[in-house]
């Protein structure tokens, strides 16, 4: 419990912003910013759609092309950590509430969700016929969930689960824990598990082209393991802990990526390392090869997506971009510096808009959760505020928990009284028609 403990305290140092972050005005080509929070998972849905998932509790479906937000979807009460995409084109996003989400960005279906763990899903996995679901939780457990019928507990670790694998077949779940254990789990009912002790805990995995189990491990450490767990190899040591790693589709190519490693691009057969440049970026949290594997995406700890070219590890063009910051006279000018925090969930022109926030044009005399095109939390409905000077100021005094309770915002407070004033004095001007 108490590293249950220490981890969700890192990553919510991480979700509320409290670690440093580039502005939207700096940021180099290659990257799109809409969530108010890191980005925790990444799943390539098709060769124009990239989703992504966020400490924000929103998922997000990306148009490669224009690089715009085509739909966010608000399913879930807190941060969600883990997303995977079905071959059908339907998303299926886990939270640290607990529950999993079917989510299929084409159609307008309502999505499906399920519960079955106590804590927080950190993992998920889809099964070659896929549909059926493996699940991996800060509860110890790996849960199976079928196309029909209940969900079950198939396997129980000592420590909370970091990732969680179907073998090539699909007959077997391979999970790996917090205590350094990795469980290969039968799913019918013959056949005995089989646990393996790593010196270094996986803190994720992926499945090889030829049969084999990759692993990025807490140490830094790059292992292939065969889907017996019996054979290990060193495939390279990089600066730990490592927290994601992703497979070309040919096979060919490894990607890696953590708390201080950037994306690394590691040559299978030659076993030659290719780093990109540090940005600020870290730590990445996030990895996925495009359907062709031409590009690699990164998720980040500053709330940004990043394109690079899979062969060079240069930032890819097309670049990926967000809505463009706001059109402002002087960059310089205090109130636009104070708004940096906020322009990664809120556009404030005509031209902008919704992104993981609503935007805040024309927003002075609106009341709080009035516009139709956004989906706001339950609580701030029911609220009688009119947005003005005084209360936005007011917001930022006391804090969104406190003056908005209920709302999904990430809490942020400006205590300086100048700061409050020069920013609500610079959304007066910049958001009126």
């Amino acid at each position: 419990m108490k590293l249950r403990s220490r981890l969700s305290g890192v990553l919510s140092l991480l979700a509320w912003g409290l670690l440093p972050t580039a502005s939207v005005s700096q940021l180099p080509d290659g990257d799109m910013r809409a969530h108010g929070g890191p980005v925790r998972a990444l799943a390539v849905v098709s060769e124009e759609l990239l989703a992504s998932a966020s400490f924000d509790s929103t998922v997000i479906a990306w148009n490669l092309k224009n690089g715009r937000a085509q739909r966010i979807g608000r399913h879930h009460g807190t941060a969600v950590n883990a997303l995977v995409a079905r071959p059908d084109g339907c998303l299926v996003s886990g939270g640290e509430d607990g529950r999993i989400v079917t989510w299929c960005t084409a159609t307008a279906a309502e999505p499906t969700v399920v519960a079955g763990h106590t804590e927080a899903v950190s993992s998920l996995a889809v099964a070659p016929d896929g549909v059926t679901v493996a699940s991996g939780g800060w509860d110890r457990t790996v849960r199976l969930w079928p196309a029909q019928g209940p969900s079950r507990i198939l396997a129980e670790h000592a420590a909370p689960i970091t990732s969680v694998l179907f073998s090539s077949d699909g007959a077997t779940v391979i999970s790996a824990s917090h205590d350094g254990t990795l469980r290969l789990t039968p799913i019918g009912s013959s056949g005995a598990a089989r646990i393996v002790k790593l010196e270094q805990p996986a803190n994720a995995m992926v499945r090889g082209s030829t049969g084999t189990v990759l692993l990025a491990a807490a140490d830094g450490g790059v292992r292939a393991l065969d889907e017996t767990l019996l054979a290990v190899s060193d495939i390279a040591n990089l600066d730990g802990p490592l927290t994601a790693i992703a497979l070309s589709p040919d096979g060919t190519t490894a990607a890696v990526g953590g708390l201080r490693t950037p994306l690394t691009l590691i040559d299978l057969a030659t076993r030659q390392v290719k780093q990109t440049p540090p940005s600020p970026g870290l730590p990445v949290w996030a990895i996925a090869f495009s359907k062709d594997g031409r590009d690699v995406f990164t998720g980040s700890g500053d709330r940004a997506v990043r394109r690079f070219d899979a062969r060079t590890g240069a930032a890819s063009s097309p670049s990926i971009a967000t809505v463009p910051p706001p059109d402002m006279a002087d960059r310089r000018e205090r109130g636009a510096i104070v708004f940096r925090a906020c322009a990664a969930c809120h556009g404030v022109t005509a031209q902008d808009t919704n992104l993981a926030g609503p935007t805040l044009y024309r927003i002075m005399g609106r009341h709080i959760a009035a516009r139709s095109d956004y989906t706001y939390s339950a609580a701030l409905v029911g609220m009688n505020i009119v947005w003005s000077p005084a209360t936005i100021a007011e917001l930022f005094e006391q804090g969104p928990t406190k003056y908005t309770p209920g709302t999904k915002m990430p809490e942020q407070r400006i205590t300086d009284p100048e700061d409050r004033k020069a920013l609500v004095d610079w959304l007066t001007r910049v958001t009126v028609p």
